[in-house]
């Protein structure tokens, strides 16, 4: 299970279906990665990852990217705890 903080005024960043308008949403990248990459390698799907984290300038550590990736890869889900700040 991953962990991250976010700012109320930056849910957008995350959050697919919120009410912000940044055109960025984590959510709709991972979900499109579990869509096209299962069975690919996470050593793959890692730089995908990063790059959306990156673009959404959400703060995910190393660790959690990894276990993304691994969930991605192997159709498993991944449980994110969010802390709204």
């Amino acid at each position: 299970m991953g962990e991250i903080s976010v700012s109320r005024d930056h849910l957008d960043r995350l959050l697919t279906d919120s009410t912000g308008t940044y055109g960025a949403p984590y959510q709709a990248a991972f979900a499109k990665l579990a869509r096209t990459h299962r069975d690919q390698p996470g050593a793959e799907i890692m730089p995908l990852l990063v790059r959306a984290a990156d673009h959404a300038l959400l703060g995910f550590s190393p660790a959690d990217l990894r276990e993304q990736a691994e969930a991605i890869s192997s159709g498993e889900p991944y449980v994110l705890k969010v802390t709204v700040t």
